[in-house]
């Protein structure tokens, strides 16, 4: 033991090593009584339906005592006016399966308890796993099935609903809170998902994701558009954000919708607007061969990846003379969009390999359709969002979210300075 253990030993101050072993040792301990045992874990007659009862239990005696002011059987309460009636018996769901309770009652009827409060049936966290699943992309049928399956409890298809409907008004809260006033790059970028509406159709679902002056990455809103993808209705979308306290933004990096730099450009006028590379080159590859798809994308690397604009413009050249007369569309392609292409060739690396390509909305949007894949369609906007918005709130464990921080941004954050000076706010 060194002298700092010592010291917090002495100090009465718990040991997390000595807890997490001890959390080891009853995990290992609850496995081999169940072995013993010949019971399962889970289930209404598992091991752990039996200690969760057990702590429920004396939970709900310890908040009773609480209540009174007296232990049960303790003759301090003898004439105080208030004592323990009787129990009322109850069955709530939890994690590991249905487990029946015996909950105190007061004479005076005063008891609330708040580890499982009155007219409750489920415990929060039995709440908790139904959402994960459901952002997971599962159906209602099916999450009632998972739960029949591992917990041996009948769910309805209504209370699956109900539990996911809880995550509404959080939603519209998120939707309209106040945004920071200067962002130094935005993300932009659309999906599509089918929701019926009379009839089943593809509506398109406008995903903006914000890099603030402290590097933190964050989705600032979700919209559910009426028709095609349309620069009139992202300006839309964009005005919106200016309204919840947007007042300006140094870099806007999209794909090549036509329209869409001219509506940025009315909503912030100052942003530099930046074309996604990999959108760029994806397109390109539509035209071409997937034989020619890696001698492609070699060659237009050595395009993006120039020193300067002049040295970009030689090497595309030299990329029109391989191809041109074969793919005529790809080079059509970048000479229409070559301004808004260029604006990043004008700033060092540590620039360029943030706003070079929407990749974080884009391992987002291969998590929205993974959740929205399995479902088909949906029935409402309202739907479709929950289940979008769910997929944000539950971020990945050892993987890349599009939540968090920005890789080097004190670098970058420097260079930025350099070039858009008092625009950056650090307050």
């Amino acid at each position: 033991m060194t002298d700092d253990d010592t010291t917090a030993a002495q100090d009465g101050e718990p040991d997390e090593s000595a807890s997490g072993g001890l959390d080891v040792q009853l995990a290992r301990d609850l496995i081999e009584r169940a072995q013993a045992e010949g019971v399962s874990l889970v289930g209404p007659d598992g091991l752990l339906a039996g200690v969760t009862r057990t702590v429920l239990q004396t939970a709900l005696e310890a908040e009773m005592t609480e209540h009174l002011g007296y232990d049960k059987g303790d003759p301090a309460g003898r004439g105080a006016g208030n004592h323990r009636n009787g129990s009322s018996a109850k069955t709530v769901r939890t994690e590991v399966g249905p487990v029946p309770i015996e909950v105190p009652r007061d004479r005076r009827g005063e008891f609330e308890p708040q580890i499982v409060p009155k007219h409750a049936r489920r415990i929060q966290g039995f709440d908790e796993a139904i959402i994960s699943l459901y952002a997971k992309g599962l159906t209602t049928g099916e999450i009632q099935a998972h739960l029949a399956e591992i917990y041996q409890t009948e769910v309805s298809r209504d209370l699956i609903s109900r539990v996911t409907d809880q995550v509404v008004d959080e939603l519209k809260v998120w939707q309209n809170r106040p945004l920071d006033r200067v962002y130094p790059v935005v993300l932009i970028d659309a999906i599509h998902v089918k929701i019926r509406e009379g009839q089943v159709t593809n509506r398109p679902v406008y995903v903006v994701v914000g890099i603030n002056c402290q590097g933190e990455r964050d989705v600032l809103g979700l919209w559910v558009g009426t028709g095609g993808e349309g620069a009139k209705q992202w300006m839309s979308v964009l005005t919106e954000l200016k309204n919840r306290g947007v007042a300006d933004v140094l870099i806007a990096c999209c794909d090549g919708l036509k329209g869409l730099p001219e509506a940025i450009n009315e909503v912030w006028p100052l942003a530099t607007v930046q074309e996604c590379v990999v959108h760029l080159v994806r397109a390109s590859l539509r035209y071409a061969s997937r034989a020619h798809w890696g001698a492609i994308t070699k060659s237009l690397r050595t395009v993006y990846t120039a020193p300067t604009v002049e040295a970009a413009e030689e090497r595309f050249d030299e990329f029109e003379q391989v191809w041109g007369a074969k793919y005529p569309a790809i080079i059509r392609l970048w000479r229409s969009s070559w301004e808004q292409f260029t604006p990043f060739l004008a700033f060092p690396p540590e620039i360029r390999k943030i706003i070079y390509t929407t990749n974080a909305v884009e391992s987002l949007n291969a998590r929205f359709r993974q959740a929205t894949r399995r479902r088909g369609h949906f029935p409402s906007e309202q739907a479709a969002l929950k289940v979008l918005y769910l997929v944000i709130r539950s971020p990945q464990r050892n993987r890349t979210n599009v939540t968090g921080r920005t890789h080097g941004w004190k670098q970058a954050l420097n260079t930025l300075v350099m070039f858009y000076g008092d625009r950056i706010s650090l307050n």
